[in-house]
Protein backbone atom coordinates (compact mmCIF):
# COMPACT_ATOMS: atom_id res chain seq x y z
CA UNK A 1 0.00 0.00 0.00
CA UNK A 2 1.30 3.45 -1.08
CA UNK A 3 1.08 6.73 0.54
CA UNK A 4 -1.51 7.67 -1.67
CA UNK A 5 -4.21 5.69 -2.67
CA UNK A 6 -4.53 7.12 -5.76
CA UNK A 7 -2.90 5.67 -9.41
CA UNK A 8 -1.46 9.24 -9.88
CA UNK A 9 0.88 9.10 -7.02
CA UNK A 10 1.80 5.31 -7.03
CA UNK A 11 4.92 4.70 -8.99
CA UNK A 12 3.95 0.90 -9.76
CA UNK A 13 2.75 -0.74 -13.06
CA UNK A 14 -0.98 -1.60 -13.34
CA UNK A 15 -1.46 -5.25 -13.34
CA UNK A 16 -3.71 -4.79 -16.10
CA UNK A 17 -0.80 -3.31 -18.20
CA UNK A 18 1.75 -5.86 -16.51
CA UNK A 19 -0.50 -8.95 -18.02
CA UNK A 20 -1.31 -7.71 -21.79
CA UNK A 21 1.83 -7.62 -22.48
CA UNK A 22 1.69 -4.44 -24.84
CA UNK A 23 1.86 -1.06 -24.65
CA UNK A 24 -0.56 0.73 -23.14
CA UNK A 25 0.69 4.67 -23.66
CA UNK A 26 -1.66 5.50 -26.32
CA UNK A 27 -4.98 4.76 -27.49
CA UNK A 28 -6.74 5.73 -30.61
CA UNK A 29 -9.92 6.31 -28.89
CA UNK A 30 -11.11 9.78 -29.07
CA UNK A 31 -8.45 12.57 -28.98
CA UNK A 32 -5.23 9.88 -29.99
CA UNK A 33 -3.56 10.24 -27.08
CA UNK A 34 -3.60 8.59 -23.34
CA UNK A 35 -2.35 10.57 -20.82
CA UNK A 36 -1.32 7.97 -18.06
CA UNK A 37 -0.60 8.97 -14.89
CA UNK A 38 2.89 8.73 -15.24
CA UNK A 39 3.21 11.39 -18.79
CA UNK A 40 0.86 13.99 -16.79
CA UNK A 41 3.64 14.25 -13.71
CA UNK A 42 6.31 14.06 -16.66
CA UNK A 43 4.37 16.87 -18.93
CA UNK A 44 3.41 18.87 -15.52
CA UNK A 45 6.85 19.35 -14.63
CA UNK A 46 7.97 20.25 -18.11
CA UNK A 47 5.34 22.93 -18.66
CA UNK A 48 6.15 24.23 -15.30
CA UNK A 49 10.05 24.21 -16.13
CA UNK A 50 9.46 26.03 -19.20
CA UNK A 51 7.55 28.75 -17.50
CA UNK A 52 9.80 29.77 -15.03
CA UNK A 53 12.36 30.12 -18.06
CA UNK A 54 10.25 32.35 -19.62
CA UNK A 55 9.09 34.76 -16.54
CA UNK A 56 13.21 34.65 -15.25
CA UNK A 57 14.20 35.69 -18.96
CA UNK A 58 11.18 38.53 -19.32
CA UNK A 59 12.50 40.03 -16.22
CA UNK A 60 16.45 39.59 -16.79
CA UNK A 61 17.02 39.48 -20.27
CA UNK A 62 17.59 36.57 -22.32
CA UNK A 63 21.54 37.87 -23.36
CA UNK A 64 23.71 39.00 -20.74
CA UNK A 65 26.14 39.37 -22.56
CA UNK A 66 27.78 42.94 -22.45
CA UNK A 67 26.23 44.52 -25.83
CA UNK A 68 23.22 43.33 -25.35
CA UNK A 69 20.78 45.86 -26.57
CA UNK A 70 17.79 44.02 -27.12
CA UNK A 71 14.34 45.38 -25.30
CA UNK A 72 12.43 43.59 -22.49
CA UNK A 73 8.61 44.98 -22.17
CA UNK A 74 7.88 46.72 -18.74
CA UNK A 75 11.96 47.64 -18.54
CA UNK A 76 14.04 50.92 -19.84
CA UNK A 77 17.20 50.02 -20.80
CA UNK A 78 19.51 52.64 -19.74
CA UNK A 79 23.17 50.96 -20.26
CA UNK A 80 24.86 47.76 -21.86
CA UNK A 81 22.70 45.76 -19.27
CA UNK A 82 19.07 44.73 -19.11
CA UNK A 83 19.59 43.95 -15.89
CA UNK A 84 17.28 46.08 -13.73
CA UNK A 85 19.41 46.04 -10.84
CA UNK A 86 22.03 47.97 -12.52
CA UNK A 87 19.49 50.72 -13.13
CA UNK A 88 20.75 52.64 -10.06
CA UNK A 89 24.49 52.37 -11.16
CA UNK A 90 23.75 53.74 -14.84
CA UNK A 91 21.43 56.44 -13.39
CA UNK A 92 23.64 57.57 -10.69
CA UNK A 93 27.17 57.54 -13.66
CA UNK A 94 24.74 59.50 -15.77
CA UNK A 95 24.00 62.36 -12.95
CA UNK A 96 27.42 62.52 -11.36
CA UNK A 97 29.73 64.96 -13.18
CA UNK A 98 26.65 67.20 -13.57
CA UNK A 99 26.43 67.41 -9.75
CA UNK A 100 28.67 70.23 -7.90
CA UNK A 101 29.29 71.01 -4.14
CA UNK A 102 28.39 74.55 -3.14
CA UNK A 103 30.40 77.01 -0.87
CA UNK A 104 29.25 79.97 0.84
CA UNK A 105 32.29 82.41 2.03
CA UNK A 106 31.59 84.84 4.08
CA UNK A 107 33.46 87.44 6.19
CA UNK A 108 35.00 86.49 9.32
CA UNK A 109 33.98 88.55 12.64
CA UNK A 110 35.57 91.62 12.95
CA UNK A 111 37.58 90.31 16.31
CA UNK A 112 38.90 87.22 14.56
CA UNK A 113 39.93 89.16 11.17
CA UNK A 114 41.83 91.57 13.26
CA UNK A 115 43.81 89.23 15.25
CA UNK A 116 44.82 87.15 12.23
CA UNK A 117 46.28 90.41 11.25
CA UNK A 118 47.96 91.21 14.17
CA UNK A 119 49.33 87.63 13.93
CA UNK A 120 50.53 88.39 10.71
CA UNK A 121 51.91 91.33 11.44
CA UNK A 122 49.60 94.26 10.14
CA UNK A 123 50.01 98.16 11.48
CA UNK A 124 45.76 97.94 11.65
CA UNK A 125 45.26 99.49 8.45
CA UNK A 126 42.51 98.91 5.75
CA UNK A 127 42.61 95.25 5.51
CA UNK A 128 39.85 93.60 3.60
CA UNK A 129 38.03 90.82 5.92
CA UNK A 130 39.07 87.53 5.26
CA UNK A 131 36.96 85.16 4.19
CA UNK A 132 35.79 81.45 5.28
CA UNK A 133 33.36 78.81 4.47
CA UNK A 134 30.13 79.77 6.08
CA UNK A 135 27.68 76.94 4.81
CA UNK A 136 28.14 73.67 2.33
CA UNK A 137 25.22 72.82 -0.34
CA UNK A 138 24.95 70.98 -3.69
CA UNK A 139 24.00 72.12 -7.12
CA UNK A 140 23.97 71.10 -10.58
CA UNK A 141 24.70 72.30 -14.46
CA UNK A 142 21.40 72.49 -16.20
CA UNK A 143 23.05 73.88 -19.37
CA UNK A 144 25.99 75.59 -21.40
CA UNK A 145 25.21 78.72 -23.12
CA UNK A 146 27.82 80.78 -24.60
CA UNK A 147 30.74 79.16 -22.58
CA UNK A 148 28.99 79.58 -19.42
CA UNK A 149 27.54 76.40 -17.65
CA UNK A 150 24.45 77.59 -15.12
CA UNK A 151 23.72 76.04 -12.20
CA UNK A 152 20.79 75.17 -9.94
CA UNK A 153 21.00 75.09 -6.27
CA UNK A 154 18.97 76.29 -3.47
CA UNK A 155 18.57 79.91 -2.04
CA UNK A 156 19.02 79.46 1.12
CA UNK A 157 22.78 77.40 0.17
CA UNK A 158 23.81 80.98 -0.87
CA UNK A 159 22.17 83.52 1.32
CA UNK A 160 24.43 86.33 2.94
CA UNK A 161 27.56 85.05 0.61
CA UNK A 162 30.10 87.69 -0.08
CA UNK A 163 31.42 84.91 -2.42
CA UNK A 164 30.26 81.91 -3.89
CA UNK A 165 32.63 78.41 -5.65
CA UNK A 166 31.41 75.43 -7.12
CA UNK A 167 33.08 72.56 -7.15
CA UNK A 168 32.98 69.83 -9.81
CA UNK A 169 32.80 66.07 -9.65
CA UNK A 170 36.57 66.00 -10.57
CA UNK A 171 37.55 68.25 -7.67
CA UNK A 172 38.49 71.28 -9.23
CA UNK A 173 37.41 74.60 -7.99
CA UNK A 174 35.67 77.63 -9.45
CA UNK A 175 34.53 80.49 -8.24
CA UNK A 176 30.93 81.38 -9.12
CA UNK A 177 28.60 84.38 -10.12
CA UNK A 178 24.69 84.78 -8.68
CA UNK A 179 23.00 85.18 -11.62
CA UNK A 180 19.12 85.55 -9.80
CA UNK A 181 17.74 84.05 -6.28
CA UNK A 182 14.33 84.02 -5.48
CA UNK A 183 13.65 83.41 -1.73
CA UNK A 184 9.61 82.37 -1.50
CA UNK A 185 10.67 79.39 -3.55
CA UNK A 186 13.94 79.03 -2.52
CA UNK A 187 15.76 78.96 -5.40
CA UNK A 188 18.98 79.99 -6.95
CA UNK A 189 21.03 80.02 -10.34
CA UNK A 190 25.16 80.43 -10.64
CA UNK A 191 27.41 80.89 -13.24
CA UNK A 192 30.54 79.20 -13.51
CA UNK A 193 33.04 79.17 -16.84
CA UNK A 194 31.80 76.32 -18.73
CA UNK A 195 35.41 75.43 -20.17
CA UNK A 196 35.92 71.40 -19.96
CA UNK A 197 32.10 70.91 -18.49
CA UNK A 198 31.03 68.16 -20.82
CA UNK A 199 28.32 66.42 -18.11
CA UNK A 200 24.76 68.29 -18.61
CA UNK A 201 21.95 67.53 -16.22
CA UNK A 202 18.47 66.44 -18.33
CA UNK A 203 14.62 66.63 -17.19
CA UNK A 204 12.09 63.96 -16.65
CA UNK A 205 8.86 64.09 -16.07
CA UNK A 206 8.10 64.73 -12.18
CA UNK A 207 4.61 65.28 -13.06
CA UNK A 208 4.68 61.89 -13.64
CA UNK A 209 5.98 60.68 -10.32
CA UNK A 210 3.91 57.68 -8.47
CA UNK A 211 3.92 57.02 -4.80
CA UNK A 212 6.38 54.46 -4.52
CA UNK A 213 8.55 54.87 -7.46
CA UNK A 214 12.08 54.22 -6.80
CA UNK A 215 14.41 57.53 -6.95
CA UNK A 216 18.30 58.57 -6.21
CA UNK A 217 19.10 61.91 -4.08
CA UNK A 218 23.07 63.30 -4.85
CA UNK A 219 25.27 65.89 -3.16
CA UNK A 220 27.63 67.12 -0.39
CA UNK A 221 25.79 66.10 2.86
CA UNK A 222 27.78 67.13 5.77
CA UNK A 223 30.95 67.70 3.33
CA UNK A 224 31.04 64.18 1.96
CA UNK A 225 30.93 65.37 -1.35
CA UNK A 226 29.30 63.12 -4.72
CA UNK A 227 27.23 61.06 -1.97
CA UNK A 228 24.22 58.89 -3.27
CA UNK A 229 21.39 58.17 -1.15
CA UNK A 230 18.11 55.86 -2.42
CA UNK A 231 14.49 55.74 -1.47
CA UNK A 232 11.07 55.68 -2.69
CA UNK A 233 8.61 58.60 -3.11
CA UNK A 234 6.25 58.80 -0.16
CA UNK A 235 3.92 61.26 -1.40
CA UNK A 236 3.80 62.49 -4.81
CA UNK A 237 2.40 66.02 -3.63
CA UNK A 238 2.68 67.49 -0.27
CA UNK A 239 2.18 71.18 0.93
CA UNK A 240 4.07 72.35 3.50
CA UNK A 241 3.82 75.48 5.36
CA UNK A 242 7.42 77.59 5.46
CA UNK A 243 9.10 80.51 7.12
CA UNK A 244 10.82 82.49 5.21
CA UNK A 245 12.44 84.39 7.72
CA UNK A 246 12.97 81.17 9.94
CA UNK A 247 11.34 83.13 12.89
CA UNK A 248 8.38 80.25 13.48
CA UNK A 249 6.04 82.13 12.06
CA UNK A 250 4.72 80.61 8.44
CA UNK A 251 4.13 83.16 5.02
CA UNK A 252 4.14 80.76 2.39
CA UNK A 253 3.23 77.47 1.35
CA UNK A 254 5.34 75.03 -0.77
CA UNK A 255 4.24 72.25 -3.06
CA UNK A 256 7.06 69.49 -2.55
CA UNK A 257 7.52 65.83 -3.62
CA UNK A 258 7.68 63.90 -0.26
CA UNK A 259 10.69 61.69 -0.03
CA UNK A 260 12.24 58.65 2.57
CA UNK A 261 15.78 59.01 0.71
CA UNK A 262 18.35 60.58 3.15
CA UNK A 263 18.64 64.19 3.32
CA UNK A 264 21.08 65.31 5.01
CA UNK A 265 22.76 69.26 5.62
CA UNK A 266 24.90 69.99 2.38
CA UNK A 267 22.55 67.98 0.48
CA UNK A 268 20.41 71.00 -0.50
CA UNK A 269 20.13 72.09 -4.15
CA UNK A 270 21.18 68.66 -5.27
CA UNK A 271 19.10 66.66 -7.57
CA UNK A 272 16.62 64.08 -7.25
CA UNK A 273 16.68 61.73 -9.99
CA UNK A 274 14.64 59.20 -11.36
CA UNK A 275 16.38 55.62 -12.41
CA UNK A 276 16.66 57.08 -15.83
CA UNK A 277 18.98 59.46 -14.59
CA UNK A 278 16.79 62.60 -15.15
CA UNK A 279 16.00 65.62 -12.83
CA UNK A 280 12.45 64.72 -11.23
CA UNK A 281 13.57 67.50 -8.06
CA UNK A 282 15.58 69.77 -6.40
CA UNK A 283 16.52 68.34 -3.00
CA UNK A 284 15.50 71.62 -0.09
CA UNK A 285 14.53 70.55 3.18
CA UNK A 286 13.81 67.67 5.94
CA UNK A 287 12.57 67.57 8.93
CA UNK A 288 14.90 67.93 11.71
CA UNK A 289 13.11 66.49 15.08
CA UNK A 290 14.19 64.35 17.75
CA UNK A 291 12.65 60.72 16.31
CA UNK A 292 11.68 61.83 12.70
CA UNK A 293 13.49 59.81 10.29
CA UNK A 294 13.32 59.38 6.45
CA UNK A 295 11.20 62.28 5.56
CA UNK A 296 12.64 64.49 3.01
CA UNK A 297 11.29 67.06 0.55
CA UNK A 298 12.26 68.18 -2.77
CA UNK A 299 10.99 71.21 -5.18
CA UNK A 300 9.47 69.04 -7.96
CA UNK A 301 11.04 70.04 -11.16
CA UNK A 302 7.80 70.89 -13.34
CA UNK A 303 7.37 74.08 -10.53
CA UNK A 304 10.99 74.87 -10.58
CA UNK A 305 11.97 75.62 -14.13
CA UNK A 306 9.41 77.93 -14.86
CA UNK A 307 11.05 80.10 -11.74
CA UNK A 308 14.67 79.41 -13.23
CA UNK A 309 13.68 80.84 -16.57
CA UNK A 310 12.59 84.02 -15.15
CA UNK A 311 15.88 84.30 -12.71
CA UNK A 312 17.98 83.59 -16.25
CA UNK A 313 16.11 86.09 -18.30
CA UNK A 314 15.43 89.12 -15.34
CA UNK A 315 17.84 87.90 -12.18
CA UNK A 316 14.51 88.04 -10.24
CA UNK A 317 10.85 86.79 -10.70
CA UNK A 318 9.00 89.36 -11.24
CA UNK A 319 5.51 89.23 -9.19
CA UNK A 320 3.10 91.60 -8.57
CA UNK A 321 3.71 94.29 -5.81
CA UNK A 322 0.47 95.38 -3.15
CA UNK A 323 2.65 97.54 -1.23
CA UNK A 324 1.99 96.65 2.52
CA UNK A 325 3.68 95.11 5.20
CA UNK A 326 1.31 93.63 7.65
CA UNK A 327 0.60 91.49 10.89
CA UNK A 328 -2.26 89.01 11.28
CA UNK A 329 -5.12 89.97 13.17
CA UNK A 330 -5.31 86.63 14.96
CA UNK A 331 -2.00 87.13 16.09
CA UNK A 332 -2.38 90.47 17.54
CA UNK A 333 -5.79 89.53 19.48
CA UNK A 334 -4.09 86.46 21.04
CA UNK A 335 -0.78 88.98 22.24
CA UNK A 336 -3.74 91.15 23.33
CA UNK A 337 -5.08 88.51 25.01
CA UNK A 338 -2.21 87.31 26.78
CA UNK A 339 -0.86 90.77 27.62
CA UNK A 340 -4.39 91.33 29.35
CA UNK A 341 -4.23 88.01 31.16
CA UNK A 342 -0.84 88.58 32.29
CA UNK A 343 -0.82 92.04 33.35
CA UNK A 344 -4.20 92.20 34.34
CA UNK A 345 -5.50 94.86 32.00
CA UNK A 346 -9.15 95.44 31.72
CA UNK A 347 -8.83 97.31 28.41
CA UNK A 348 -7.21 94.62 26.41
CA UNK A 349 -4.10 97.41 25.35
CA UNK A 350 -1.55 96.13 23.58
CA UNK A 351 0.72 95.30 26.79
CA UNK A 352 4.49 96.27 26.70
CA UNK A 353 5.04 99.29 24.62
CA UNK A 354 8.62 98.11 23.71
CA UNK A 355 6.97 94.94 22.20
CA UNK A 356 7.44 94.16 18.55
CA UNK A 357 5.44 93.11 16.18
CA UNK A 358 5.61 89.62 15.24
CA UNK A 359 5.28 89.28 11.68
CA UNK A 360 4.22 86.99 8.86
CA UNK A 361 7.10 87.92 6.48
CA UNK A 362 9.44 89.15 8.96
CA UNK A 363 12.00 90.31 6.52
CA UNK A 364 11.39 93.46 4.88
CA UNK A 365 13.59 93.31 2.02
CA UNK A 366 11.29 89.93 1.31
CA UNK A 367 9.40 90.00 -1.78
CA UNK A 368 8.30 93.78 -1.42
CA UNK A 369 4.53 92.62 -1.74
CA UNK A 370 4.02 91.91 1.63
CA UNK A 371 5.95 92.97 4.64
CA UNK A 372 6.79 92.25 7.99
CA UNK A 373 9.31 93.19 10.99
CA UNK A 374 11.08 96.10 10.49
CA UNK A 375 13.04 98.78 12.93
CA UNK A 376 10.74 101.35 13.53
CA UNK A 377 7.62 99.95 12.62
CA UNK A 378 4.79 100.36 14.64
CA UNK A 379 2.41 97.96 16.72
CA UNK A 380 -1.64 98.51 15.96
CA UNK A 381 -1.93 100.83 18.38
CA UNK A 382 -5.44 101.51 20.11
CA UNK A 383 -8.81 100.06 19.55
CA UNK A 384 -9.41 98.82 16.19
CA UNK A 385 -13.21 99.14 16.29
CA UNK A 386 -13.60 96.26 14.88
CA UNK A 387 -17.07 94.56 14.38
CA UNK A 388 -17.76 91.66 16.41
CA UNK A 389 -17.57 89.15 13.79
CA UNK A 390 -14.38 90.23 12.05
CA UNK A 391 -11.71 87.85 13.55
CA UNK A 392 -9.58 87.95 10.58
CA UNK A 393 -7.68 89.50 8.40
CA UNK A 394 -4.17 91.47 8.36
CA UNK A 395 -3.32 94.65 9.86
CA UNK A 396 -1.24 97.29 7.62
CA UNK A 397 1.70 98.23 9.69
CA UNK A 398 2.93 100.09 6.82
CA UNK A 399 2.11 101.12 3.12
CA UNK A 400 4.04 102.15 0.81
CA UNK A 401 3.97 102.29 -3.38
CA UNK A 402 0.64 101.79 -4.86
CA UNK A 403 -1.24 101.04 -1.34
CA UNK A 404 0.09 104.48 0.09
CA UNK A 405 -1.14 105.94 -2.84
CA UNK A 406 -4.94 104.58 -2.92
CA UNK A 407 -4.91 105.90 0.49
CA UNK A 408 -4.13 102.60 2.88
CA UNK A 409 -2.65 103.89 6.43
CA UNK A 410 -1.13 102.02 9.59
CA UNK A 411 -4.23 100.33 11.79
CA UNK A 412 -6.35 99.42 8.42
CA UNK A 413 -7.52 96.13 8.44
CA UNK A 414 -7.67 94.29 5.37
CA UNK A 415 -10.14 91.22 4.83
CA UNK A 416 -10.77 90.76 1.31
CA UNK A 417 -9.02 91.11 -1.71
CA UNK A 418 -11.41 91.16 -4.85
CA UNK A 419 -13.78 89.15 -3.68
CA UNK A 420 -11.89 86.69 -1.78
CA UNK A 421 -11.47 86.98 2.44
CA UNK A 422 -8.32 87.00 3.53
CA UNK A 423 -7.22 85.63 7.25
CA UNK A 424 -3.70 85.69 7.17
CA UNK A 425 -0.42 87.59 5.56
CA UNK A 426 0.19 84.07 3.23
CA UNK A 427 -3.61 83.95 1.93
CA UNK A 428 -2.66 87.40 1.06
CA UNK A 429 0.61 86.64 -0.66
CA UNK A 430 -0.90 83.63 -2.24
CA UNK A 431 -3.65 85.54 -3.95
CA UNK A 432 -0.76 87.97 -5.31
CA UNK A 433 1.46 85.80 -6.79
CA UNK A 434 -1.05 82.97 -7.63
CA UNK A 435 -4.04 84.93 -9.21
CA UNK A 436 -2.75 88.54 -10.26
CA UNK A 437 -0.21 89.86 -12.33
CA UNK A 438 1.49 92.98 -12.68
CA UNK A 439 -0.92 95.83 -14.20
CA UNK A 440 -3.97 93.92 -13.10
CA UNK A 441 -6.55 96.10 -10.88
CA UNK A 442 -7.33 95.23 -7.72
CA UNK A 443 -9.97 96.05 -5.42
CA UNK A 444 -9.21 95.89 -1.44
CA UNK A 445 -11.59 95.88 1.41
CA UNK A 446 -10.61 97.12 4.71
CA UNK A 447 -12.12 98.58 8.22
CA UNK A 448 -10.91 101.82 9.28
CA UNK A 449 -11.97 103.46 12.40
CA UNK A 450 -14.77 100.61 12.27
CA UNK A 451 -16.20 101.56 9.08
CA UNK A 452 -15.90 99.19 5.74
CA UNK A 453 -14.19 100.64 2.92
CA UNK A 454 -12.93 99.60 -0.68
CA UNK A 455 -10.02 101.32 -2.69
CA UNK A 456 -9.31 99.46 -5.77
CA UNK A 457 -5.62 100.68 -7.79
CA UNK A 458 -3.01 98.68 -10.08
CA UNK A 459 -0.62 96.30 -9.24
CA UNK A 460 3.01 97.17 -9.76
CA UNK A 461 5.73 95.84 -10.12
CA UNK A 462 8.71 95.78 -7.42
CA UNK A 463 11.42 98.12 -8.03
CA UNK A 464 14.94 98.22 -6.11
CA UNK A 465 15.47 100.47 -3.51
Amino acid sequence: MSLFDDDFYSTRVSRRIRSTGRDASFSKRGSGIRWTPVRVAVASSMVSALAAVLVFGLFTGFDRSEGSVSAVAGVTNVGLSNDPLEKTISAAAKMRPAVVSIINEQAQPENDATEGNDAAGTDGGDVSPELQQAALGSGFIFEKVKGKAHIITNNHVIQDAVAVKAVLSNGETRNAKVVGTDAITDLAVLEIDADGIDAVAEFGESEGLRAGQWVMAIGNPLGLSDSLTMGIVSKTKRIIPVSLSQDGNYDWEQEVIQIDASINQGNSGGPLIDLDGNVVGINSMKIAEYGVEGVGFAIPSHIAMPIVQSLLEYGKVKRPYLGVYTMDLGLYMAQQSAAAQGHGDDDGSAGDADQEPSTEEGSKSGDGAVGGEDEGMMMPQGDLKLPDDVKQGVIVLQAVGPAEEAGLAFNDVIVKLDNESISSTMELRKYLYGKKTIGDEIEVTFYRDGKKQTTTFKLAEKTEE
